[in-house]
Formats: C-alpha cells, structure tokens, sequence
C-alpha cells in the first residue's frame, strides 16, 4: 500500500467530560462515549463516528467541525511512547478521505483510544 496523502493532524491533550453542546451534533440513536481535549479543541468519539470540534481564530468565535465516519476507516496503526525524548505516542487512521495523524500526549491512554477505535470499527 502506497503512503496515502496526510490530510489532517491532531493533538489530544487529555481524556475530558463529554462536552455538553455536542447533543446539538448528534443523530437520533447516536451516543456520545468518550472526549478527549486538544489544545484548544475537543475530539469525541460516538458510537457512530470522530467528531473533532476545531476552533479558529482569537476571539474562537469561527467553529470547524470534522466528521469522521467510523465506516471510512480503512486501517489504524497506534505506537506508544518511548522512554526519554519520544513522550508522545501516535495513532494513524487510513481512511477513504485520506491519511490522518493523531498524537497522544503523555495523560492519555493508548491502549484504551486503540480500544476505542476497535470496537468503533469492529462492531456488529
């Protein structure tokens, strides 16, 4: 497989409380299920898809919202951190839209957002 474009590249900071206006952004039967904080922005995860809420300019009046459907998802890698100056540890997603990076600073779990994505994807 050749190495896709990257289209996109995000930093989740921490896990978080699911932020309340993201009701407004769901369909009927979708649940929101996990957050995570990137440094000005929030990533959740739903029982349907990634929704990555990106806020622009100074005053973050300007909201860009991006919508990853879990269907679009092709393949995942996740590599954890290292020990001394490799602290950040990195999922890429392959999907029909193109290659999307994700870092994981140190307060966040790889192993339990590699579970996130499986069952995400892997679901009946």
């Amino acid at each position: 497989m050749a190495e896709g474009q990257r289209i996109l590249e995000w930093t989740l900071v921490s896990e978080c409380p699911i932020p309340e206006d993201i009701t407004d952004l769901l369909v009927t039967g979708e649940v929101a299920v996990a957050a995570y904080k990137t440094f000005r922005d929030n990533a959740i995860f739903t029982n349907k898809r990634l929704i990555v809420k990106d806020v622009q300019g100074l005053t973050g009046k300007k909201v860009e919202i991006y919508s990853l459907p879990y269907s679009s998802i092709n393949m995942w890698s996740t590599e954890n951190a290292g020990k001394f100056l490799d602290v950040n540890a990195e999922v890429e997603l392959w999907t029909r839209a193109g290659h999307i990076k994700v870092k994981l600073q140190k307060g966040v779990d790889i192993r339990r957002f590699d579970k996130l994505i499986a069952y995400a994807i892997l679901k009946d």
